[in-house]
């Protein structure tokens, strides 16, 4: 009887470790894919990110069925397209290696944050600052955020606080050639002038010639920063520019530049975030667990009770 026991227990004692490696491998695996919806922010993407996983599944499915030939093909097939993710997500791959150098593993989990919506107000107040700069031939640099705070740390130099109400004329001042601030960038965060005579570090791509500093500025800091743009008026010709994601738009009408922003920042836009929150991700995964199971379950049950009907 004891030697049953031990052997009982010894043989449960192992299923349930290997459950429970198994379960840990699910979850992690999990964990991984949901941090990869985090940093993606845009829907076409998503697609792009969903083909990707499901090679990964097609590939560890192909190598358990003891597939070799099919299995060496996926495989090889992941690792390029794991090249090309990185290439065409360069940006928000190295916010995810940022913040995991960091060490801000709380951040990989929070899903990206909804657009704040500017006022019509605040849109013409910069459009009309931006008209007269442009007429003017005055260069200026605005950095618009989209969703949450920008990190001081992505800025060469911070610059200096001022916590002012968005005004045309409070953005033609700090631009004017004898101001101690107009070289720099100005920030601006909802309805408020944050800070002025930002420095910005330079984007390595190689541009035309026609570009200043100011433009290379503004494609730097898109290229580190997802939730910002950035609208530009050059000194030289004043032509107006809008900088996203590392790419330069440029020339823009007045016209062009409101609907932009307008596009951007207006409220009704649907911005709803790619990936949900995760408490809401193991609900969803739960209840469908639940649901599936239960389908399961009743199957016997359904199958019998025709079987009982035919028979009658």
């Amino acid at each position: 009887m004891r030697d049953w026991w031990k052997q009982w227990l010894t043989t449960n004692m192992g299923w349930s470790q290997s459950l429970l490696l198994r379960t840990l491998d699910i979850l992690l695996v999990l964990a991984l894919t949901y941090m990869i919806l985090v940093i993606i922010s845009e829907r076409r993407t998503l697609w792009m990110v969903r083909g990707f996983i499901l090679l990964m599944l097609a590939s560890a499915l192909s190598g358990t069925l003891g597939l070799p030939l099919l299995n060496f093909v996926l495989e090889k097939l992941v690792i390029g397209c794991a090249v090309a993710m990185a290439v065409a997500l360069q940006s928000e791959f190295r916010r995810f290696l940022e913040q995991l150098g960091r060490g801000e593993f709380r951040l990989l989990f929070q899903p990206n944050r909804l657009a704040v919506p500017k006022s019509d107000s605040v849109i013409d107040e910069i459009v009309d600052a931006v008209k007269e700069l442009s007429k003017n031939r005055i260069g200026a640099l605005l950095i618009l955020e989209t969703s949450g705070p920008i990190d001081e740390r992505d800025f060469s130099v911070p610059g200096v606080k001022l916590n002012a109400e968005v005004s045309k004329e409070l953005i033609q001042t700090i631009f004017q050639p004898k101001t101690l601030l107009h070289d720099g960038a100005t920030l601006i965060r909802g309805s408020r002038i944050v800070s002025s005579g930002i420095i910005l570090p330079l984007s390595g791509r190689t541009a035309s010639r026609q570009l200043g500093t100011r433009h290379r500025a503004a494609m730097g800091i898109t290229e580190r920063v997802e939730n910002c743009i950035c609208v530009v008026v050059s000194e030289e010709t004043g032509s107006i520019s809008l900088a996203e994601r590392g790419t330069l738009y440029r020339p823009l009408t007045i016209r062009k530049l409101k609907e932009s922003l307008e596009a951007r920042f207006s409220p009704t836009v649907d911005r709803e975030a790619v990936a949900p929150g995760l408490f809401s991700l193991i609900s969803q995964i739960a209840a469908q667990t639940l649901a599936l199971l239960s389908r399961l379950l009743r199957l016997p049950s359904t199958a019998s009770r025709q079987k009982n009907k035919t028979e009658k």
